[in-house]
């Protein structure tokens, strides 16, 4: 049974609502936390069998409670999964599963929100949405259902063994495109990666992983995306113990590589002439990571292993010495096509005034211009770290101070209407 009145609402149970709750707890504000499904349900129903953490367990988890596994290994998704229901026990969250949020208004001139759910609605004076921005899978509106070729978007990819006999078309290569070729193709399936602009760190360079030198060179306190990259995905994998992606290594290993999809017509896919650019630019970004740490190791006067190996770049295969065009999906026997193309938000359950036209969220750091509504999870949402699970613990104790902060006025408010009137 939930409360009728609580001081805040918390849409969400995944790293975001954990976070959130933790903090609200610290400073003693009543809260309950609303989840649709389990806790942190993504991570179990939404990912593929063998997907790990990104970021080794050392780096990606809240600071009061480690992994179990090795700190410089990568979880994979049930552990991950598991260690927020157990992180959720450890701080003692109110978290209510199974309770669908279905809409929040604030009617006017009322200082609560209406928090409607399939439990009932709950009276709030702060509304936290920490259901995060992977919400929606977005496929292009660019290829039409085919007979006899399945498609699915990466969220539904659980293993090779769900797919058709015949080859694989991956389109988008991020840190999911980029594992599930790979996987693929290990699978022994003849496999296609679409690929446009990217950038893609070294796994680790002279002892230490991506996420430290992202750290000490200070990027992962960028706090706004440089511009023209505002598209550029980033490709990076815990898969097998951790590996830099390195696409040519991809080709030469048998996938076929190709720019980025654009159109489709009479059974064939045209891919823009961009492959040798974006890969050219990828490994510019690989190189440009190793020149700031060789800087940075020679500034501090470190003793770090050298590793002139790491800039030896592989050769380059057919498809990149004679790009493809178009592609006769017949042809080529393809009979499976995941879209590896992101998502979208959904907020159409929240009728509040923290959107522009487009729908996409207007706040700072967090902070809407409704006054008791935050976010938190958001990619770039205070800085380019936000998005990690490291980061988002902060966002989220920025958020709860925030909820802090306005209380204090409002007791003030309140103290001095108690003090008139007497």
């Amino acid at each position: 049974m939930l409360k009728k009145s609580v001081n805040t609402v918390v849409v969400g149970a995944g790293q975001a609502g954990i976070a959130v709750s933790e903090h609200l707890s610290n400073q003693g504000t009543d809260h309950l936390v609303l989840e649709r499904s389990r806790i942190a349900e993504r991570w179990r129903s939404e990912r593929w069998d063998s997907l790990v953490m990104n970021g080794p367990a050392w780096h990606d988890c809240f600071p009061s409670l480690p992994f179990d596994s090795d700190p410089n290994g990568f979880p994979g998704k049930e552990e991950v999964a598991d260690y927020f229901v157990r992180y959720a026990e450890h701080i003692k969250a109110p978290i209510h599963t199974g309770v669908n949020v279905e809409r929040i208004i604030r009617p006017h001139g009322q200082p609560l929100f209406e928090v409607h759910s399939s439990e009932g609605v709950v009276h709030a004076r702060n509304v936290v949405a920490a259901t995060g921005a992977f919400q929606t899978p977005v496929i292009p509106n660019v290829l039409p259902q085919i007979p006899n070729i399945t498609q699915l978007h990466s969220n539904g990819y659980i293993n090779p063994e769900q797919l058709n006999d015949g080859a694989v078309l991956v389109i988008g290569a991020g840190s999911s495109g980029s594992q599930i070729a790979d996987e693929l193709n290990r699978a022994g399936k003849t496999v296609f990666l679409s690929m446009g602009p990217h950038d893609r760190p070294p796994r680790s360079y002279r002892g230490r992983d991506f996420v430290w030198w992202l750290g000490v060179l200070g990027k992962w306190d960028a706090a706004t995306v440089d511009p023209g990259t505002e598209h550029v995905t980033i490709a990076v994998s815990g898969a097998r113990g951790g590996q830099t992606v390195d696409f040519r290594r991809f080709a030469n290993e048998g996938i076929t590589l190709l720019g980025m999809t654009q159109s489709y017509a009479d059974h064939t896919l045209t891919f823009a002439d961009d492959l040798l650019t974006n890969i050219a630019n990828g490994d510019s970004n690989y190189l440009s990571v190793l020149d700031e740490a060789d800087d940075y190791i020679a500034r501090h006067g470190l003793d770090l292993p050298e590793e002139p190996e790491a800039r030896a770049l592989q050769s380059d295969a057919n498809c990149l010495l004679h790009p493809i065009r178009s592609l006769n999906l017949e042809d080529a026997n393809i009979t499976n096509i995941i879209w590896a193309t992101g998502y979208k938000s959904d907020y159409r359950w929240l009728e509040l005034d923290a959107f522009d036209d487009r729908g996409i969220p207007v706040h700072q750091r967090g902070v809407t211009a409704e006054p008791g509504f935050y976010f938190v999870g958001l990619p770039w949402q205070s800085r380019r770290g936000s998005s990690f699970i490291w980061g988002v613990w902060h966002d989220a104790k920025y958020i709860a101070d925030q909820i802090g902060i306005q209380h204090h006025y409002l007791d003030y408010h309140q103290s001095m209407s108690s003090h008139s009137d007497s």
